[in-house]
């Protein structure tokens, strides 16, 4: 596996940690299970990384220096590119001849670098683009920068030469197909999952008394990055209004678990800043992104959580909520429709006007009955997905790529 621009060993939550971390990490552990050894090749970020590290038996984290080791931004990776590529090269030679038989690259940076294994070790090349630039772009939040042609090209460059391309959702093997080219004979829907095991229902009240959340309150929650793509601001805007319902005015607790990225790096402080002039200083509490297992407790203590995003390619932090009971209210966008099941697991909302946001979060805080109908329905939707049938799903597309790959051997691509 290749994750050139974040590590899997990096908490989701903040920097460029987030849904794919969680993928990684977890279909390489069920891969291990099955009897499979995984390579996961990253960045090293620090002169004190080990060149290898055990994720678990049979994962191996590979640290390769490609540029400085801090203070190098997402933008300015494409120039390492041969550097990372030099690291996988050189590790892959202390091996016998076909040690490797599938190359999975997480990212479009990544397959880049897949593209190039690919050719040298003739083996087939998988890649799972997690996000597309066309379309990211074709769903800016205000004031958020479009993504580069560099990229553009990248993705199409890697979309062309990938022998199967993974999409979490039905509505992103269509954006491949019909934005990208992508042959769809090539492309494979594959849905991500969810720890089943860690992401339970539990006592709402213990969770607030561990986290130091008021016991009381109607508490609302965002889990993720802090940037312009998530639309956490939708969410503060919305409490402002929430805020003057007077059913609601003394209870509404909003919590916002994450840290800023992309480019909320430019504006580290503009959710506080929001706050302040929203005056929501006694509503709105921030906490830096946490463990997996505290994530947990914050879905626990959590009435709702609220996923806003101008796009999602599919939505971890919605079926991790579910799967601890929690209703999702999320935006229509993206893969956010399969990973909450409409006024069934949770509601969908068209748009980011806060008004509606607000609207729909009013109509379930003062209806009981209806948050409990949902909060019935969040886990057994959830029971639907599991990393173990991604991780099978996974196996039968990497058994294809290999099967046509070598019956293929020697004719022309």
């Amino acid at each position: 596996m290749l994750s050139v621009h974040t590590s899997p060993l990096d908490p989701p939550g903040g920097g460029d940690a987030g849904g794919m971390n969680v993928y990684i990490v977890e279909t390489a552990k069920r891969l291990a299970e099955r009897d499979i050894e995984v390579e996961i090749f990253t960045r090293a970020t620090a002169s004190d990384q080990p060149p290898v590290m055990e994720l678990c038996p049979k994962v191996h984290v590979r640290h390769v220096t490609a540029g400085p080791f801090e203070g190098l931004a997402k933008g300015d990776l494409p120039a390492q590119l041969c550097a990372f590529t030099a690291g996988v090269m050189r590790a892959e030679v202390h091996h016998e001849p076909g040690w490797y038989d599938v190359i999975h690259s997480h990212y479009w940076l990544s397959g880049q670098v897949g593209w190039l294994a690919r050719e040298r070790w003739g083996v087939p090349l998988v890649h799972s683009a997690h996000t597309l630039a066309k379309v990211k772009n074709a769903l800016l939040a205000e004031g958020d920068d479009p993504e580069p042609l560099a990229r553009v090209i990248g993705e199409e460059q890697v979309v062309a030469e990938a022998d199967r391309l993974i999409a979490s959702t039905a509505d992103e093997a269509d954006e491949l197909v019909r934005r990208y080219g992508a042959e769809p004979g090539k492309v494979r829907t594959i849905a991500p999952g969810v720890d089943l095991e860690l992401f339970v229902p539990g006592s709402a009240a213990e969770a607030r008394r561990r986290l130091g959340l008021r016991a009381d309150a109607l508490t609302l929650l965002f889990v993720g990055r802090i940037q312009a793509l998530k639309a956490p601001d939708v969410l503060m805007r919305a409490a402002a209004i929430l805020r003057d319902e007077p059913a609601l005015r003394d209870r509404l607790q909003v919590v916002i678990l994450g840290a800023p990225s992309g480019s909320g790096l430019a504006h580290p402080h503009s959710l506080h800043a929001l706050r302040d002039e929203l005056d929501l200083r006694d509503v709105v509490l921030f906490r830096p992104p946490a463990s997996r297992a505290e994530v947990a407790y914050y879905y626990r203590a959590a009435d709702v959580t609220v996923v806003p995003s101008y796009n999602e390619s599919f939505g971890l932090v919605a079926l991790e909520s579910q799967a601890c009971g929690t209703p999702v209210v999320a935006a229509a966008v993206g893969g956010l429709p399969t990973a909450v099941a409409d006024d069934v697991s949770g509601v969908l909302v068209d748009g980011h006007d806060p008004q509606q946001w607000a609207k729909v979060l009013t109509d379930l805080l003062r209806t009981p009955s209806a948050l409990a109908r949902l909060a019935d329905g969040a886990r057994g939707h959830a029971d639907r997905f599991s990393w173990d049938r991604t991780a099978e799903g996974l196996l039968v597309a990497y058994g294809e790529a290999v099967h046509e790959l070598h019956s293929t051997a020697g004719a022309p691509r």
